[in-house]
């Protein structure tokens, strides 16, 4: 019988990035409910964050109150995302791509990406990235290939099968939720949803039982003091 992993040290942020806020339901809510369940029944810390409850402004300053916003609510929002071991990003499909707020929340990431960790690697480096989708139109591989590419470019890991999603019959149509579309008896979204959540579950404890990714050779303070990277130096070669 295989050995049963411990995930209970981890921390698992699910930011749903629908343009609709908690007064109505969420298609996409509903999908990484499934993956939510599931970590929590190993023992994972789960936080779910539903975008348009908050003011987040566009931009890529760490708080754009010193832009003149009003008020915003992403350093908080960071400070969560910093805590935790895992990101799952969820989206309805829109015209075939990813929502405008799945898009301003990668670019308040990247506005952040600069900074740097206690190894002087960049500041994502040791988490765990994977995204969810729904829609009734076509593009799941095309909205998660954009997501996982800029999660990965942050410095995010992203593991084997890291997204999932349901789509209906396009044009107009049942929805996730919608009793009519049995999309909860899915079969292959239901398997492709565990196995997104199981990777995501293997690979952040992986990093965090090896205290994230090594330095040698990705240290941003390193780089930048010049202590290992002088190209003529011969040790380097």
């Amino acid at each position: 019988m295989k050995a049963k992993p411990d995930f209970s040290s981890l921390k698992a942020v699910y930011m749903n990035c629908t343009l609709k806020n908690s007064s109505k339901k969420s298609h996409t809510e509903g999908l990484m409910n499934i993956s939510m369940d599931i970590m929590k029944a190993e023992k994972v810390t789960v936080e779910y964050l539903r975008l348009a409850d908050y003011e987040v402004p566009v931009g890529l300053l760490p708080d754009m109150t010193e832009e003149g916003a009003k008020k915003d609510d992403w350093p908080d929002m960071y400070t969560k995302i910093i805590d935790a071991d895992i990101l799952v990003i969820g989206t309805p499909i829109w015209l075939g791509e990813k929502s405008s707020i799945a898009s301003k929340l990668i670019e308040r990431l990247y506005g952040m990406s600069g900074n740097t960790n206690d190894k002087g690697q960049y500041i994502y480096y040791g988490k765990t990235g994977g995204c969810v989708i729904t829609g009734n139109e076509d593009g799941i591989k095309h909205c998660a290939m954009g997501i996982l590419y800029a999660l990965q470019h942050l410095g995010f890991c992203i593991p084997p099968q890291a997204d999932c999603g349901w789509i209906g019959e396009a044009g107009p149509g049942p929805s996730y939720l919608d009793e009519e579309s049995d999309a909860k008896n899915n079969a292959f979204t239901n398997r492709n949803t565990t196995f997104m959540t199981y990777n995501l579950l293997h690979m952040a404890n992986m990093l965090k039982q090896q205290k994230g990714l090594p330095a040698y050779g990705n240290s941003r303070e390193e780089w930048d003091d010049g202590t290992r990277w002088n190209f003529e130096n011969p040790e380097y070669r």
